[in-house]
Formats: structure tokens, sequence, C-alpha cells
């Protein structure tokens, strides 16, 4: 089959020119009114960590979809499992603009009806066009040079400038790990919930090395005393000095070894 290159006819109708009825389960495939059955759990738990993960990955410039019509013929009126269109209207028009990304979750579907799907896409100006088998389980790219899919390292990341963190292949094929892609990327991000909570930690670290530092110093203090008045500090005493962890009770025996007999006193019954 000849390759398929993005038109750019004038006389397309708009993306958002619908030719079946927003909300309903249906598309409009080259002319012919076709049903879109709800999905069974295979599809509609991947369709749903697709999207969480592309949420977390993309730009803040750009919106994450899911079933969104699209005119991609003045006969096919269309619906992507997920895209990535840009938050900002078009500038010309004042609708929405094309989405750059387009995904489709393969379950019970036939290949040939989903590449139909792609080409369409493909040839309306979408740059990307991607499909995850749910059954294999693998991830592909549709190449309009080839007119056919091609497949996805698992082990690569897909770079794009709709992704403000490259977005890993691995758990759009396995859904293993998605919870950490996405904790992840939003790390990456530097979304506001990673920075408070990097901040509460560093308060946390300040605080507790200024604990850490009164308490050294306080029993430093109480065997500096002790010495400077000649009483003898045995090994076991000098150790429960340095490893008591309370810098109260070690700021008390400070006061106490600048009076006490011995070292025995200096404990006391504290």
């Amino acid at each position: 089959m000849s390759s398929t290159r993005p038109a750019t006819r004038d006389d397309l109708p708009p993306i958002d020119e619908r030719l079946v009825v927003p909300e309903t389960s249906f598309e409009m495939d080259d002319g012919e009114l076709v049903s879109v059955s709800p999905a069974d759990p295979p599809h509609a738990i991947r369709q749903s960590l697709l999207a969480a993960l592309l949420h977390a990955h993309v730009r803040a410039e750009f919106h994450v979809a899911v079933e969104m019509l699209t005119r991609t013929t003045p006969t096919s009126d269309q619906a992507p499992d997920a895209s990535v269109f840009p938050r900002a209207p078009d500038p010309i028009t004042g609708r929405r603009q094309l989405e750059h990304l387009a995904f489709e979750v393969v379950s019970t579907q036939r290949w040939r009806d989903v590449s139909t799907k792609a080409r369409r896409l493909a040839a309306r100006g979408v740059r990307r066009v991607f499909a995850i088998d749910v059954n294999t389980p693998a991830a592909y790219e549709w190449s309009i040079a080839r007119d056919d899919w091609a497949a996805l390292d698992p082990t690569a990341t897909l770079v794009d400038s709709v992704f403000a963190v490259p977005l890993p292949v691995e758990p759009l094929i396995s859904a293993l790990n998605a919870d950490g892609a996405v904790a992840a990327a939003l790390r990456a991000k530097r979304h506001p919930e990673f920075l408070a909570e990097r901040a509460e930690g560093e308060a946390a670290g300040r605080a507790a090395g200024r604990a850490e530092g009164r308490r050294e110093l306080a029993a430093a203090l109480v065997l500096a005393v002790l010495a400077a008045r000649g009483l003898e500090v045995s090994a076991a005493d000098r150790q429960r000095i340095l490893a008591e962890p309370d810098a109260a009770r070690l700021e008390r025996w400070l006061l106490r070894a600048l009076t006490c007999p011995d070292v025995s006193a200096l404990f006391g019954v504290d």
C-alpha cells in the first residue's frame, strides 16, 4: 500500500466539527456510523494507566484527553483512546488545535481497523500515533513512510516536544511500576507536592542536626568539666556520657559535674 502523507488541503472540515453527536458511543468511519463498545477490564485499565502516565509527563502547555473526537476526513469522525493536544486555542480559528500525539489501546479490535484509524489520524496531521497491544504485550508507533507499525523498544523512552520528561515505554507495555514512573516524572517536573515534601525533609534534617549538635556539645562539656576538676572517668562512664541520646539529661549532668564528689554521683537518680 502506498504511504500516506499528512494532508495540507484546505477543504478538510475543522477538527472539532462533528459528524456524530459527542458523548455518545459512536464514531463515523468513512461515512458509516460505527458503534464503539464500552471496554472490558484489560483495555479499560490500560487506558486509565495510559492517561495517568501522559498527564504526569506532558508539559504544562498541553492537555491530555481520552476518547476525544477528531474529524479526520470529510466522512470520518474518530476518537483515539488518548490524545495530547495544546491547551491554547488555534490562533487563527479560536477553536481547539489538532492533537500532536494519539494513542490506541488494542485488545479485541482488528489490527486492520486500528491501522486504518492511525493512517487517517496521520493524514489529518497528527504528528505521532501509537498503539499499545495489551495481549502481546507490546507497543508500536505508526510509520507514515512504511505505512505500517514499528515496534518500540521496551527499554526506550519516548522523547517529544510535548513531554517535559521523556516517557518510558516499559510502563506503557506492562503497566508495571506505572506509579513509580508517574512519581519520577512529577519529581523531575518539580511538582509543588514534591517541593513541599523536600522542604519538609530539609527542615526536619536541619532540626535533627541542631539537636544532635546540642547533644554532642553537652556531652563534651560534661567530660571537660570532670577532667578540669581532676575526677577520674572510666571507659564505661565515658561511653555512657558520649552515647546518652537526651540532650536535656546531659545538660543536667553538666550542672552536677560542677560540684559532684565523683562520677557515680554525676548520674544520680535521673
